[in-house]
């Protein structure tokens, strides 16, 4: 009797991408390279929500891969997503794409606009250039999340995963850490002292949080951004 061999194969890295550039650098388990990369991004989005709103959008989604951007949208009253795809240019973030791609879809809006002073078909010119292949409405319908919310900043010093967060030992795990950051860190150690004292704090801060921990619920999509045609926003993907 012939017998085969198991192999077992490694699990793969999640790779983590800034979610607002794509950069994979130095990015450990953070979800965006930079404070100001995030804002570069939600600026961008929020200077085009007149061009969404004008194409009476209830929900939306933004995201983008090495070779294209896309945005979703779902009009109100519609059961169709229509998907706007515009190719990535070299060197360039996705906030600029972005960028190009709204003022394209503008001009064709203000050209229509001006042509048949009718808002409705101008909309309707636009959504005209948008790909209708069957995605999913749950694709830009938002999620409802419960968020604990924690100082991020206390859980890096630690290195302590968000998702630790909802372990019923999350007083044990908060102690280990801090032994572990202590190792390296104490003064008496060799350790800095100005770094010792910032971790001391974090770990002052979260074993005080987990007697009392914080929820927010939030609504949006993970991985994505995603646009609220009732408040005309966008806001940044969920950390889940």
């Amino acid at each position: 009797m012939e017998t085969q061999a198991l192999i077992i194969r490694p699990r793969e890295k999640k790779v983590y991408r800034c979610l607002s550039c794509g950069e994979v650098e130095n990015m450990g388990r953070r979800r965006y390279c930079s404070r100001d990369c995030r804002q570069r991004l939600r600026l961008k989005l929020d200077a085009r929500v007149g061009l969404v709103q004008a194409l009476n959008t209830r929900y939306g989604a933004f995201y983008f891969s090495d070779d294209m951007i896309i945005m979703d949208i779902l009009p109100y009253g519609s059961q169709e997503i229509f998907s706007f795809l515009f190719p990535r240019s070299a060197g360039a973030k996705p906030a600029e794409d972005f960028g190009r791609m709204a003022n394209l879809l503008g001009d064709i809006w203000w050209d229509e606009k001006r042509r048949t002073n009718k808002r409705h078909l101008a909309s309707e010119r636009v959504l005209a250039h948008a790909v209708r292949n069957g995605t999913p409405l749950e694709a830009v319908k938002p999620t409802l999340i419960h968020v604990y919310t924690v100082n991020q900043e206390s859980l890096t010093r630690l290195r302590i995963h968000r998702s630790h967060l909802w372990s019923a030992d999350l007083k044990g795990i908060i102690k280990a850490a801090y032994r572990r950051q202590a190792k390296h860190h104490h003064p008496d150690l060799g350790g800095d002292a100005e770094t010792f004292r910032k971790i001391h704090k974090a770990y002052e801060e979260l074993m005080s949080w987990s007697e009392r921990p914080s929820i927010q619920r939030r609504r949006g999509l993970p991985d994505k951004w995603f646009y609220d045609g009732e408040s005309n926003r966008w806001f940044q993907p969920l950390a889940l």
